[in-house]
């Protein structure tokens, strides 16, 4: 029997209000009602009656007429606080906080199974693309073999104005800021934190492993070069921000890196600030979502959903973690790149595992060929190293206790 719910509210941002709008759009068919929202600037105008606001946390956690509780703030810190003392508290819980779930979720998880009640997150892994219930329910009992894609809505904007009207990454990065898609400190965007943030999570639902943020390498997009342009537009390729993770035996890799693609790849279509999961499995092979990553209306119905979903019992059942097969996570992986950099910095071809070729430019070196994804890790942090994988590149484990297999992306 479907409830009603009662809402206590935390943060009434971008996504906050764009959930109070589409709530009252639905005209009553989700059985829900926002009793309080909690913000912490009291000086900010608002276009609803103040009456509806508190400064004080405790109205909501330990309000006995509020059932769930709805953290939709920016610090990640504060938000694991509020969805651990709502729970403790006896509420159950939507969040669309992807850093801190990636921070803690091993630890909610063991937090709902303490408490029995669900935490719910749709919100928080490509916007309005339902793709945590899609792996929970409709691949269930399907092997996966990989997921992956653009996760990212505000670097897969700046990429398409710099392919397609030609604008330097500097001018497409400040039109994003403009347009709210990317912050006034994009790094969390660029740098590639905010995809692998998703990483973790649809990682726990896709292979049944809880890993922490730093377990996943990331390398952003705010490195690629003029030149590196130029390769791209001269083979006919594009440059995306691609999240993947994937199965080899009982190895799970994943990992967060800018690659060359062809325009026949159908993650080359996905504009602007649309994010695209393609999930592979053994029976069901490869399925394509396509959704907007970004914005107030968007990632307000995915938190929608949750709330509806929470209105029937819904709760994730982490399917893959209490499944037979075990995994474990490993960056022994051997990728194809294109490394370029300053004349300055010391990179070898002896540092490849297989070197294919080379050129000086403009100041630059660039260099490419089989890498240590440990080793591209090390680059990366240095400035004046950017990082693309191949086009068609290969991903080769390390490992001798896993027979040699190559993934092709």
């Amino acid at each position: 029997m479907r409830k009603k719910l009662k809402l206590g509210l935390f943060g009434f941002g971008c996504v906050g209000q764009g959930l109070y709008h589409v709530l009252n759009e639905t005209h009553g068919s989700v059985e829900a009602e926002i009793k309080k929202v909690c913000v912490k600037n009291k000086t900010k105008e608002r276009p609803v009656n103040d009456d509806f606001f508190t400064f004080d946390k405790e109205e909501i956690l330990n309000n006995p007429e509020i059932d769930v509780v709805v953290e939709l703030i920016d610090d990640a810190r504060a938000a694991f606080e509020i969805v651990k003392t709502a729970l403790l508290n006896g509420k159950a819980v939507i969040t669309a906080n992807k850093k801190m779930l990636a921070e803690h979720l091993q630890e909610i998880y063991n937090l709902q199974k303490q408490t029995g009640l669900p935490v719910l997150y749709e919100g928080a892994v490509c916007g309005s693309i339902p793709i945590l219930r899609n792996l929970e329910e409709y691949y269930d009992n399907d092997l996966l073999n990989s997921i992956e894609g653009i996760f990212n809505g505000s670097t897969n904007y700046i990429l398409t104005k710099v392919f397609e009207e030609k604008k330097t990454y500097a001018d497409a990065l400040k039109k994003a800021q403009e347009l709210g898609f990317a912050e006034s400190d994009p790094s969390l965007d660029v740098k590639g934190y905010d995809p692998k943030y998703k990483l973790v999570i649809a990682i726990a639902h896709t292979f049944g492993l809880f890993l922490k943020p730093e377990d996943i390498i990331n390398i952003g997009i705010d490195k690629i070069s003029d030149q590196d342009l130029k390769f791209a537009r001269d083979n006919g390729y594009f440059i995306k921000l691609i999240a993947r993770s994937f199965r080899i035996q009982n190895k799970v890799y994943g990992f967060v890196a800018p690659q060359f693609i062809e325009a026949t790849n159908p993650l080359a279509s996905v504009r602007n600030e649309y994010n695209a999961v393609q999930v592979q499995g053994a029976f069901a092979e490869k399925q394509l979502f396509i959704g907007k990553g970004a914005g107030s209306y968007p990632t307000g119905s995915a938190v929608l959903s949750d709330i509806s979903a929470l209105s029937y019992d819904y709760a994730y059942e982490y399917k893959k973690f209490h499944q037979a097969d075990r995994f474990e996570f490993s960056n022994d992986l051997i990728v194809d790149a294109h490394v370029s950099f300053d004349d300055t910095i010391k990179i070898s071809i002896q540092d490849f595992e297989q070197f294919q070729s080379g050129y000086a430019a403009s100041g630059k070196q660039y260099m490419v060929g089989q890498v240590r994804l440990s080793k591209l890790r090390e680059w990366s942090q240095q400035d004046g190293v950017g990082i693309i994988l191949a086009q068609g590149a290969t991903f080769t484990p390390i490992a001798s206790t896993v027979k040699k297999e190559q993934v092709v992306a």
